[in-house]
């Protein structure tokens, strides 16, 4: 964000902050001042209390009005020095308004003065006093009536029950109550017990008795009379305003142990009387308060409009400065953002909230500007998104195991992973540039890749597929000096697919390993045939050649019984290899499914190693073998078939490099590799070691170094392993760059508890 810009919104905000100041400032105002009102006419006593504080606030608020005026009308002066754009109509607009805020309020204020002047004296009227004067005696003389009439009922149902006993005074007290159509008639007796009752006190369990004073003001009076609810505020309650009348009832010694009694009559007033009476009671005392307070009360009313003149005015000045900044403070900020993006510089624009016109010209203008800054920011958005995918890309062909190139419509090679340098194991990236059918040894993949791309080309119009796919063998097959077949040969699968911008792209893998296993299970089956269909005529053309002999013995001459008993050696001898071949094929084909139990692998090395001491004529043995080494859970016949193929094959090929001595014995190691917790067996000789092509196939039947062998020492191995869910790897040994053997190396698993 530009240093304008955020000088723009510093301003912008203080401004903001003016504004709001000046709002709450009025308003608080406002409410002060109808506090003011509302408490001089509802509370004269609360008002002269702190009508002091009031004023002295609201001079401090006009003080700080004042103030800001004064504040604001210095920045103008400030800015119209300075020849800033919009300070003169600023200034027009602040003195318009302030003259269209000043002229109505002096106006308002010298009419209100007269009118409440004129209104206060016309309050205090003599006639208004004698009307409120004249109710309030209207009142009296009703509620005497209405008492005078009740306490003579009251006198006459007492004669009428002076003869009656307690007993039987229930009935005659109803007949009675309905007599003189009182609410309520109770019987007494001096004591305070309650003879009995009428009307609605029948129903209450502890009903509100006379007090002794009004009991002995009844025997001393004959009657008195009282008004309940009108003076303590209860005439509004659920009994509402009563009159009630206490007689004394003449005592004919009916009455218990001969007491007096009394006879209390209640007779609620009328609603309408009662508030009558009530609303002019205190409508004549507010009059006598007010009247009392009249100099006050003009003073109080004086003083709040002439504050409400100066809190008006200054409050429509600061308004009017404020609402002149308002009105140019748009076209300010569009002059910056104009400037700015000018100069290249689309960083986020004041865009103003308001819902005028020039407010809602600052929000397009800043929303064009945010466009074009979110346009620029997605075109490098995009480009970084693109040069990430380009580089995540790139790492996905580093990574990948299979091969791929991108080759131009001539063959040429543009670009290439490590995975085809390691697959066809030639330095691709310094062939970019030049066709794949011009490198030396991928001449045949090279044309034949291309005839592919070329037929598949050819036929985009009819082809169902958008790629081609196509197995490939790279290498010489065919036969090796020990007329055996030659296994340096890599087998690929290759796919082609056409790319955007006249490019092709190619896919290949190495494939040799599945082709392996795939040998290897054509293998098995062979043997299985193989053991089936040769073993069974052995044993019948031994026999016969035995008989044979056996017969024509002693019957023919020397020279023919030399040749008889040669030739049938001969078929016997060969029967026998015969034999052997076939059994080493059943044993690979029909190999038994293990039986895993626990295993202490020392002890079986150790035990298999008894077998070789009587052997002079073997390779000598050295054993290292880890005591650490926990048990495995392993078939120990199968085991023991592993170390005899290996140790044998060792031998072999010690043997044959002709190093049968003490100082290059077949070395067995075990070892307990506590972080991977696996036990590891090794077995190294001090042979010529593998071809780099026998290495990829060496676990497969028919594939071997040795002049005589059928290639199924390593072959059983591997299957046995794979029942152990063993790994098993061979490799050859260096020291000092020079190859000194190889070696083959089995990881087991420790036995789980």
């Amino acid at each position: 964000m530009s240093p304008t810009n955020t000088s723009a919104q510093k301003k912008s905000r203080a401004l903001r902050w003016a504004i709001g100041l000046g709002v709450t400032a009025i308003v608080a105002l406002g409410l002060v001042l109808l506090f003011l009102l509302t408490q001089a006419t509802s509370n004269r006593d609360l008002y002269e209390r702190n009508y002091t504080l009031l004023f002295a606030i609201n001079v401090v608020v006009a003080s700080l009005l004042l103030l800001a005026i004064g504040w604001v009308a210095y920045r103008l002066l400030k800015r119209l020095r300075q020849k800033k754009f919009g300070s003169r109509l600023l200034v027009k607009l602040a003195a318009v308004f302030a003259l269209a805020g000043f002229a109505p309020g002096v106006l308002i204020y010298v009419v209100s003065y007269q009118f409440v002047s004129r209104s206060i004296e016309s309050w205090f009227d003599v006639k208004v006093e004698g009307a409120l004067e004249a109710g309030l005696n209207l009142g009296r003389t009703t509620l005497e009536a209405l008492s005078t009439d009740l306490v003579s009922k009251t006198r006459s149902a007492a004669t009428q029950l002076a003869d009656r006993p307690d007993v039987t005074v229930a009935l005659p007290l109803e007949r009675a109550r309905e007599a003189m159509d009182a609410d309520d008639l109770q019987l007494w007796g001096a004591s305070g017990r309650l003879v009995a009752a009428a009307g609605q006190s029948r129903y209450q369990l502890t009903p509100e008795k006379p007090s002794t004073q009004q009991f002995r003001a009844a025997r001393d009076q004959r009657a008195i009379t009282w008004i309940e609810g009108l003076d303590d505020g209860m005439a509004e309650g659920p009994g509402g305003a009563r009159i009630k009348v206490l007689a004394l009832v003449n005592s004919s010694g009916f009455g218990s142990l001969g007491e007096a009694r009394y006879l209390l009559a209640g007779k609620a007033l009328p609603s309408t009387l009662v508030d009558n009476a009530l609303a002019v009671t205190q409508a004549n005392r507010e009059y006598q308060e007010r009247a009392l307070a009249r100099d006050g009360l003009r003073r109080m009313y004086i003083g709040t409009l002439t504050l409400s003149l100066f809190m008006a005015v200054f409050g429509g000045v600061l308004l009017a400065v404020v609402l002149g900044t308002q009105i140019a403070r748009p076209l300010l900020v569009l002059a910056d953002g104009v400037r700015e993006v000018a100069a290249g510089d689309l960083s986020p624009k004041t865009a103003l909230r308001g819902n005028d016109e020039l407010d809602g010209l600052t929000r397009s203008f800043a929303d064009m500007t945010q466009q074009l800054l979110e346009a620029r920011q997605a075109v490098q958005t995009s480009m970084a998104q693109t040069d990430a995918a380009r580089a995540n890309l790139q790492t996905i062909l580093d990574n990948l195991t299979a091969g791929v190139m991108v080759l131009g419509t001539d063959g040429t090679i543009t670009s290439s992973n490590p995975g085809a340098t390691r697959i066809l194991k030639l330095p691709l990236a310094a062939y970019e540039g030049k066709r794949l059918a011009d490198i030396d040894g991928l001449q045949t993949f090279g044309e034949d890749v291309q005839q592919q791309f070329d037929t598949f080309l050819a036929q985009s119009h009819e082809r169902s597929l958008d790629h081609w796919q196509q197995s490939f063998e790279l290498g010489n097959p065919g036969i090796d000096g020990s007329g055996r077949p030659s296994h340096n040969v890599i087998t690929l699968i290759a796919r082609g697919a056409e790319l955007p911008g006249d490019q092709l792209l190619l896919v290949f893998d190495d494939i040799s390993e599945i082709i392996s296993a795939q040998r290897a299970q054509a293998w098995g089956e062979v043997a299985r045939r193989l053991a089936h269909e040769i073993k069974n005529p052995l044993t019948p053309i031994q026999l016969s050649a035995e008989r044979l002999e056996m017969k024509l013995t002693g019957k023919v001459g020397a020279p023919e019984q030399a040749l008889l008993t040669k030739s049938v050696k001969t078929i016997v001898d060969q029967v026998d290899a015969m034999k052997r071949l076939v059994n080493e094929f059943r044993d690979y084909a029909r190999l038994p499914a293990a039986e895993l139990k626990s295993v202490d692998l020392n002890a079986l090395v150790l035990e298999v190693l008894n077998l070789y001491a009587a052997d002079h004529k073997q390779v000598p043995i050295v054993t290292e073998l880890d005591p650490t080494c926990p048990n495995i859970q392993g078939d120990p016949q199968q085991l023991r078939q592993i170390l005899h193929n290996l140790l044998q094959n060792a031998q072999d090929a010690t043997t044959s490099a002709g190093r049968a001595d003490a100082e290059h014995p077949v070395v067995l190691k075990t070892q307990w590799l506590p972080g991977a917790q696996r036990i590891r067996m090794t077995v190294q000789d001090c042979g010529t070691g593998f071809p780099d092509n026998i290495l990829k196939r060496a676990f497969e039947p028919y594939v071997t170094t040795k002049d005589k062998g059928t290639g199924l020492g390593l072959a059983v191995v591997k299957k046995i392993a794979d029942e152990h869910a063993t790994r098993v790897e061979i490799t050859n040994r260096l020291q000092d760059g020079l190859l000194v053997g190889a070696q083959v190396s089995l990881s087991f698993g420790m036995e789980r508890a």
